[in-house]
């Protein structure tokens, strides 16, 4: 039993059938909306399988039966508390669903469909969605109404808001210290240059340090950016915000939340601007003050590390290029890559045409004329062929 101020809530084991399984525990917390309890109980029965594969919360129902009696349990229905306007979100406490208690998930057939709302008359249903009807599930939120009543001397709901505010710092704390190890192994594997680089890294990094000296640009800030922009912004931060880019997983809205922090940090550590941060600064920051430091020499030394290793010549990236496709000519649309590699080289073709006359190895390979030749067959353009 855990008791914080203006929330009391506990832990409940419940035994769960689902559809041709054994009978599962899932451990879920009495004040889980139902919804919040359908997660669970489905992140628990199909773990083993890929995320694509599980079923949606609103397309299983789960039904609880004390004894020969059933009950299907729902988000909203005619035993939602009211207050005023407010209507309060259902759960397991709610229901008096207590440890032990059985639940059957069974997924929702198109004749099932509204038996969820079953409960729910047609002016009941009608009501919730008017505009003026709000739902809550643990701390109702202050409202116009409210507010004004408050200031007329209650301070009860000012109280509960910061008694909130306070659990939310001290469980982000807890939460940080829980995945630091991760976050620090993160940093460790995708800035140490003493791994294998991948030569595409090394080749590009190489040409932008060939580009600045050729335009003369001496400030390391530069190109600096330059490589932060087009390696850990483009691809890491992309990669760490969304990992179902390239996971078959589902990204929680609190796991979200923790990821989009994670990714603020690497971007911080990626900048040679100095942030100077106070009381008044966002949580994010200063709950990495202490680390960031740390990360930025990592990036620093990784940078330092990439232009010391042995030079990528043309003819060891055009061999590494040649292997990667053969790798994977079954699993990538070369079409649509092209046809996208064609997209950004119209916005720029006359620019695109005229660095590669002037470029000395592009003119051995007459990659202007080829280039000319594709866009004469695509979309009819003048050339001088």
């Amino acid at each position: 039993l855990i008791t914080l101020k203006f929330l009391t809530f506990q832990t409940v084991n419940v035994i769960v059938q689902d559809e041709g399984s054994e009978s599962i525990p899932v451990k879920v917390l009495n004040c889980d909306t139902i919804s919040q309890v359908k997660e669970k109980i489905i992140e628990q029965v199909y773990r083993n399988l890929p995320y694509s594969q599980w079923p949606k919360p609103d397309s299983v129902v789960l039904e609880w039966r004390p004894g020969s009696t059933a009950q299907i349990l729902s988000d909203l229905d005619l035993t939602s508390q009211r207050e005023g306007r407010w209507k309060r979100i259902n759960t397991l406490m709610h229901y008096n669903v207590r440890d032990g208690a059985t639940l059957i998930l069974s997924k929702m057939g198109i004749s099932q469909q509204p038996e969820d709302h079953q409960q729910d008359m047609p002016e009941e249903r009608h009501a919730l969605l008017e505009e003026e009807n709000k739902t809550w599930h643990l701390v109702r939120p202050v409202d116009e109404v409210d507010e004004g009543k408050s200031k007329r001397g209650s301070m009860k709901e000012k109280e509960r808001t910061k008694a909130i505010t306070e659990i939310y710092l001290t469980r982000l704390l807890s939460v940080k210290g829980t995945l630091q190890q991760f976050v620090d192994n993160f940093f460790h594997s995708v800035l140490d240059s003493h791994h294998v680089v991948p030569p595409a890294v090394k080749y590009f990094f190489d040409f932008l340090d060939e580009q600045a000296e050729k335009h003369d640009i001496k400030d390391e800030d530069t190109i600096h950016i330059w490589k932060t922009n087009s390696l850990p912004l483009r691809f890491w931060v992309n990669i760490l915000k969304n990992p179902h880019f390239i996971f078959d997983v589902h990204v929680h809205e609190v796991v979200d939340a923790s990821l989009s922090v994670i990714a603020q940090t690497f971007m911080d550590a990626c900048t040679r601007t100095e942030h100077k941060l106070s009381r008044d600064s966002p949580s994010n920051k200063l709950l990495y003050a202490k680390e960031i430091s740390t990360y930025k020499k990592m990036v620093e030394d990784y940078y330092r590390g990439i232009r010391q290793m042995v030079q990528v010549s043309d003819q060891d990236m055009n061999t590494h290029l040649a292997e990667i496709s053969r790798a994977h000519t079954d699993s990538l649309n070369t079409l649509v890559a092209l046809h996208q590699l064609y997209q950004y080289t119209n916005k720029y073709y006359d620019e695109i045409i005229n660095a590669l006359e002037e470029d000395p190895a592009a003119q051995k390979m007459q990659l202007a004329i080829r280039l000319q030749q594709i866009a004469a067959a695509l979309e009819h353009k003048v050339t001088d062929l």
